[in-house]
This record gives structure tokens, C-alpha cells and sequence, in this order.
């Protein structure tokens, strides 16, 4: 049997406002590299260290508007899992499974490459998909590949960002300070209590709160930006209202253009002037640069592909049933498209160490890079619908039933 679901008007949104995004992605990146190794390179590259209220600006940037981005996240995480293709458990489990082997994979090939060295803590850096990245490449593709794999590849870039939040929240969090942890968790419960116990709707106490639980997460030694995720999952949400007009609806529509056209950008900015040395291809080969090459190029693919066929093979799940092996595949090369989210964990995972962190990034650009070309080849050459396939506005999902005879 087969159920027709139609996009809704918010996961479009989110689709586009991505291949856009990624175009600026793109430029900000090119434009920063490019100012960087100029003339002008040092004084760019102090102007992000210049120390506004006890914070830099790159770290303003990295701790408060990349808060705003993972509240994005938590708001898009939470749409899925009540009344998206994560709320169904049919459905979910294909992008959590695919997800888990894009963790696990391309982190063990970094640690079978760094396990007891210095430069183990970069294990986290190959397991992020880039959203804006992956969804702006398929986006190129148009009507060339199923409409089932960009809610497949949404999806599991979704549970992807979930798992670095997890992981960011348990192994990248300087000396704690439980006051302060308590103090944020405290005020994490006091939402929920407002949204579920008093039922309040007005959007205003939720982000005062919001602020207030950023503070103490910061002071906590916590990263601040997990506080705009626990603040996505406080907002009021009405299942009756997808697209419509409940908070965190009104807020996932404000807040997608200027993530994709501001916020992600000024990070771009910020965190890839990375000054091009003579030897910077050697440095590619080191075992650091070479786990994130690796693990994003080889190991995303290989454990999202590997991950999602056993779960199929034993019976767990089955795929849409417009998607082919060869189109898991093609989600998977571009699943090493790692960039906003590797980024980020690079600087926590090296703070203070300005050369690897360096040398990490300019892995991180060759390696999505790669996964991107790779990903959109495979796709353009391999991709093509099945005939008589569904357009892009509408999608067919398997019931989970066996097929008839």
C-alpha cells in the first residue's frame, strides 16, 4: 500500500531557504579565505579577536548567534518528531538508524588514526552533516532525484545535528560549575511548566527565559548554544497547526532566513579565515587532517549505507518506495558535506590550539568539498526517479505492509 503525504509549506520553506543558504555559505566562505591570505589578513583576523563584554566577537558569534541556529534546530527537531516523518516510528527509524552510522563510522576511522594522541578530541568533527550544505546540493538536482530522498536526507541531517548536540553537551564542556548547570536546567523546567502546566502561548517569557538560561549555560561551562535547544522543546506547539500559527511554528518561520542569510554566513566568516601555508596540502596527510578526510568522505557514506541496509536487511525498516540503494548511497556522499557543524565542534575540540584547529578546518573545507562533488555526480548520473516516480510536491511512503503477490 502506499500513503500520499504532501510536503508541507514549512519543509519547503526549509528546503529553500537551504540552497540559498548554501550559495552564501559558499561566497562568505571563498570571500573570507580570500581576505585572509591578502594584505589585509592580519587586521581581518584581529577583528574577530577584538573582546566586546568579556567575550571576542568570534566567540559572540560562535556562542550566542550559533545559539539561535541550534534553536532553529531544536525547533525543526521537534516538528519532525510530533507531526513529521520523525513522529512515526515507521518512518523515523530509516534517518535514525542512517544517522547513527553516520556517527559511529566516520568516528572511528578518526580515532583508529588518533586514539591516544593529542589529537583524539577531534573524533567529534566527522560525524556533523551540514543541513544547508547537503539540502543546497540535492536542491541543484531538482526533479533528477526522488522527492523521498530530500525528506530522507532532511531527516537524517536532523538526527545527525542531534547527535553532535549530544555529543558537544558530554564530551566538549570545560570544568563545570553545578550552580550554574542547576541554574540552567531549573529554568529549562520552569518553561515546560509554563507551556504545559499554565499553558501560556505568548512567545515573550519563553525567550526572556531563554536568555536567562543561555547566561547560566554559559557560566556552567556547558557550551551556551545547547540552551537553544532545550528552549525549542519549551515553546508551545499545536499539532493541529503544522504550517499555521502556533509559537514554535511562528518562530521556525521567522527565524529560517535570517539563520541562512545572516547568521551562518557572519559564522562562516568568523571562523574560516584560515591563513593557507606552503605546506598545507602535507598537513593533509596528518593523522588528524586525514581522520576528518576520511571519516567524511569514506566514512559517512560507508556507515550511512552499511547502518541503513542492515537495518532493512533484518526486517527493522524498509525504504520509501521511490528510493533505491543507489540514492541511500548518493544521501550518504553528501553527508560528508560536514562544514557549519564540524566547524564548530573543531573550535571546542582544539580551543587554545590555533594551528591544529588551522589545519582541522582546511580539512573540513577539502573534505565537503569533495563529499559534495562526489555526491552531486553520483546523484546527477545515478539519481533519476523510477518512471512514472511522484513530483516533488508530493511523496509516497510504504505503509510498512507487505507488498500484494
Amino acid at each position: 500500500m502506499r500513503i500520499e503525504k504532501r510536503l508541507s509549506d514549512t519543509f519547503k520553506e526549509f528546503a529553500a531557504s537551504g540552497k540559498a543558504g548554501g550559495v552564501i555559505l559558499i561566497l562568505c566562505t571563498i570571500a573570507s579565505l580570500l581576505v585572509a591570505n591578502s594584505a589585509w589578513g592580519p587586521s581581518y583576523l584581529a577583528f574577530w579577536q577584538i573582546v566586546l563584554g568579556g567575550l571576542s566577537v568570534e566567540l559572540w558569534v560562535n556562542d550566542l548567534l550559533m545559539a539561535v541556529f541550534f534553536l532553529l534546530i531544536g525547533l525543526e527537531l521537534q516538528r519532525e518528531l510530533r507531526n513529521g516523518e520523525l513522529s512515526d516510528l515507521r518512518n523515523a527509524l530509516l534517518p535514525i538508524i542512517a544517522a547513527l552510522g553516520g556517527i559511529v563510522v566516520p568516528a572511528l576511522v578518526h580515532f583508529s588514526l588518533n586514539g591516544g594522541t593529542p589529537t583524539q578530541p577531534g573524533m567529534g568533527i566527522p560525524m556533523a552533516t551540514d543541513i544547508a550544505f547537503a539540502l543546497g546540493v540535492l536542491a541543484l538536482l531538482g526533479s533528477r532525484v526522488p522527492a523521498s530522498l530530500k525528506i530522507f536526507l532532511t531527516a537524517l541531517a536532523v538526527m545527525d545535528d542531534l547527535g553532535a548536540i549530544i555529543v558537544i553537551a558530554i564530551f566538549y564542556t570545560a570544568q563545570l560549575s553545578l550552580v550554574y548547570l542547576a541554574g540552567a536546567l531549573a529554568m529549562f523546567v520552569g518553561l515546560l511548566v509554563l507551556n504545559r502546566g499554565l499553558r501560556v502561548v505568548v512567545l515573550w517569557p519563553y525567550l526572556l527565559g531563554g536568555a536567562l538560561m543561555w547566561f547560566l549555560m554559559l557560566k556552567s561551562g556547558v557550551h551556551a548554544t545547547i540552551a537553544g535547544v532545550l528552549l525549542a522543546f519549551t515553546i508551545p506547539y499545536s499539532h493541529q497547526q503544522d504550517d499555521g500559527v502556533s509559537p514554535a511554528h511562528r518562530m521556525e518561520h521567522v527565524l529560517h532566513k535570517p539563520v541562512a542569510f545572516l547568521i551562518l554566513p557572519v559564522f562562516a566568516l568568523a571562523n574560516t579565515g584560515i591563513v593557507i601555508g606552503a605546506g598545507w596540502a602535507a598537513e593533509l596527510m596528518a593523522p588528524n587532517s586525514l581522520g576528518i578526510l576520511l571519516g567524511l568522505v569514506a566514512g559517512k557514506p560507508v556507515g550511512i549505507f552499511m547502518f541503513t541496509f542492515a537495518a532493512v536487511a533484518i526486517g527493522l525498516c524498509r525504504l520509501p518506495l521511490d528510493l533505491a540503494w543507489r540514492h541511500v548511497l548518493g544521501a550518504g556522499l553528501l553527508g560528508g558535506i560536514g562544514f557549519t557543524m564540524s566547524i564548530f565542534i573543531t573550535n571546542l575540540a582544539f580551543a587554545g590550539h590555533a594551528e591544529v584547529i588551522n589545519a582541522s578546518k582546511m580539512a573540513i573545507l577539502t573534505a565537503s568539498l569533495l563529499a559534495g562533488i562526489l555526491g552531486f555526480t553520483w546523484l546527477k548520473l545515478f539519481g533519476a526517479p523510477a518512471e512514472g516516480d511522484t513530483d516533488p510536491d508530493t511523496m509516497d511512503f510504504d505503509d510498512g505492509l507487505p507488498n500484494p503477490a
